[in-house]
């Protein structure tokens, strides 16, 4: 990355440091770096030891097969057991661990006890349809809590689960369920969302129709839609599990025993099996739950948005939290049904204190203005969380403001499926926090920033964010195919992992991320990150969200197209003239330089969104290139493509 474009790149001025009272009841201290540096791997041994193993681990790191990775070598220990069954022999079966919030407005509360006993019902159903440790089990789900009893129960028989997002296409889960030689399969008829039941079991019938490896498919009645159903190998969950003895004892395994493979998507070829496996994943999630969440288990309400498909479900909605004895809040559905201010009523009834989202829903609620949060008793928040993709400074603020009241800290935190569990956030109540910045690497994580020669770069440089050491949670492989684990992570670097992203450090070090290197754009020869344009833009007192992207461009390489959506209560006669446009182009010259004023803005009532939230900027940028869009039935609203396609083809915007 060029100097002259790092000088323009991502800076703030603005610093938060924790409050006094926040500091003093902190679970975090700085002692914990020092400790980390001193003796990074007794440091993890220590973390470890919150778990209950059933046999002691002899070592703590076997590294000699480098890049694969021995955790805990020697450790014997039950996933199953430490998220629950632990909690209620300590006496905490009575407290919740689940308050349920379903789309249509069914509530369930869980406790512990309860917890326990679904799980172990599940276990002996699978048990029952022949599942046996070291068989793969897919999960097609809508976020109710069978989905989490599911994944427990598989961990509990020591079976690895490949949970499939229940937005995906059936083939998208046929693929799945092929690679990994899933044995059952474990869905719904259907899911509630924006008001409709939308079935779920048409898809799952589709893909293991050209699955053999599958012997059956276990079903919640969910919706009560009409299915098809083959006698041979279907089964509803309430006519096995509910028959099922509550009583099972957990097996304890390796601690490298496969815990779950989770499917990313790559940019070309099939998708990559993400492997993880038991005590260092284990460790690492509740480690980084209890301590960048500040979890007090006696007193708060926790509530991470995200879907169990993803990995952020499966770390901070599943394991992290339950090893650490949470009560938390899991919801079915959308964040604007049967209101938009659905999110705050839940926070106000259910007075959640811990609020993990993403920088997409932040921006969206920007949108819709501050009307609908400061509607709701919101007092109860006193930790925000943001996660998927670097947040914008204004968002960061809007966040802190109105959401939290000006005194909530904000763990903005960067990890990815890979990584496992979170790997770069400020500590709450020690780090003093820039809007927009990740800050630094936790405790016992090697980090560093590096050119296009390995060299790390100082601070207010930019380059390339890598890994330097390994850390537990760290994926084990890709599954079935450890050549290409090697090539996709450790071949650009030598003895160093790379994210694929990019970062930069500020003069004060701190660590700014700036996307995937494939969203850098290069314009007349300067590297551009898509990150800091959209975050100019967003800055912009008019603009709710934005996405950016390059279209080759004849004359400088790449030309910088914009798409945005403005924030509400903008003028009708402003969103549609072409001063707006034109302010915005100057804008961003103002925050970032000539160079990177967008050659073409448009102004959008949508931006292409997969059900997660996350923005296809491949879709943005074929629209930009006149390319043929393809397939884009996994996006939340397809129409939305075919309106910025029609906008883009009436003209440039260019003065």
């Amino acid at each position: 990355m060029s100097n002259d474009a790092l000088a323009n790149l991502l800076s703030e001025d603005r610093v938060f440091p924790p409050s006094a009272d926040f500091a003093a009841q902190a679970n975090a201290s700085s002692e914990m770096y020092d400790e980390a540096a001193a003796d990074r791997l007794a440091f993890w041994a220590e973390q470890a030891r919150y778990l209950t193993w059933e046999r002691e681990f002899d070592e703590i790191l076997d590294w000699s097969d480098a890049p694969f990775a021995r955790w805990f070598s020697g450790g014997t220990l039950n996933v199953a057991y430490n998220c629950v069954d632990r909690h209620v022999e300590n006496g905490f079966g009575t407290q919740v661990a689940i308050r349920f919030e379903g789309e249509p407005g069914d509530r369930r509360d869980i406790t512990y006890a309860e917890l326990k006993d679904e799980v172990c019902k599940a276990a002996n159903a699978l048990l029952e349809l022949g599942v046996a440790s070291g068989d793969r089990v897919a999960i097609y789900m809508p976020m109710i809590p069978e989905a989490i009893v599911a994944m427990l129960a598989c961990a509990r028989i020591g079976a690895a689960h490949s949970v499939v997002f229940a937005g995906f296409s059936s083939e998208a889960l046929r693929s799945r369920i092929d690679d990994a030689q899933a044995v059952v399969v474990i869905t719904a008829d259907g899911q509630n969302r924006r008001g409709s039941a939308m079935p779920l079991k048409p898809a799952v019938d589709e893909a293991v129709s050209q699955t053999p490896t599958v012997t059956n498919v276990l079903v919640v009645r969910r919706t009560g839609s009409d299915v098809d159903w083959d006698d041979s190998r279907d089964v509803w969950w309430h006519d096995i599990v509910d028959r099922q003895s509550p009583d099972h004892t957990p097996e304890a395994f390796d601690a490298e025993h496969p815990l779950f493979i989770l499917y990313t998507s790559g940019t070309t070829g099939k998708p990559k099996g993400i492997l993880h496996t038991s005590g260092g994943y284990l460790t690492q999630a509740a480690f980084t739950h209890r301590n960048v969440f500040d979890l007090k288990p006696d007193d708060d309400i926790y509530w991470c948005t995200a879907d169990i498909g993803w990995v952020t479900g499966h770390s901070y909605i599943v394991y992290g939290p339950l090893a650490n004895r949470v009560t938390q809040v899991v919801y079915e559905g959308t964040p604007d049904t049967p209101g938009k201010d659905r999110w705050w009523d839940i926070v106000e009834r259910h007075k959640v204190s811990i609020f993990y989202t993403a920088p997409t829903a932040i921006r969206t609620f920007m949108k819709w203005g501050d009307e609908l949060p400061q509607s709701h008793d919101l007092s109860s928040l006193r930790l925000l969380g943001s996660v998927g993709e670097p947040i914008n400074p204004e968002a960061w603020m809007w966040y802190r403001d109105v959401i939290g009241s000006g005194t909530c800290p904000i763990v903005d935190t960067w990890w990815q499926t890979e990584t496992g569990a979170i790997m770069i956030s400020p500590l709450p109540g020690v780090t003093a926090c820039k809007p927009g910045s990740a800050m630094g690497p936790l405790p016992g994580i090697g980090m560093a920033v590096v050119d296009d020669n390995q060299v790390p770069v100082g601070n207010g440089g930019g380059g390339y964010l890598v890994l330097t050491e390994p850390w537990p949670s760290m994926l084990r492989g890709i599954w079935g195919d450890p050549e290409r684990f090697k090539e996709t992570y450790w071949s650009r670097f030598a003895g160093m992992y790379f994210a694929g992203d990019g970062a930069k450090l500020d003069n004060d070090g701190a660590i700014w991320l700036l996307g995937r290197v494939d969203d850098v754009m290069n314009v007349s020869g300067h590297r551009i990150s898509t990150t800091e344009v959209e975050s100019a833009l967003v800055s912009h007192e008019a603009v709710a969200e934005a996405a950016v992207v390059g279209a080759t461009d004849e004359t400088t390489g790449q030309g910088i197209v914009a798409f945005v959506i403005l924030r509400g209560g903008v003028p009708e006669e402003t969103a549609t003239g072409e001063q707006l446009v034109k302010d915005l182009r100057d804008h961003v010259a103002t925050e970032i330089g000539p160079i990177a004023k967008p050659r073409q803005i448009m102004v959008v009532p949508e931006l292409p969104k997969t059900r997660s939230g996350k923005i296809m900027r491949r879709l943005l940028r074929d629209v930009a290139e006149h390319r043929d869009m393809g397939d884009v039935t996994t996006l939340a609203d397809p129409t939305v493509m075919n309106l910025i396609a029609t906008g883009l083809d009436a003209g440039s915007d260019e003065d």
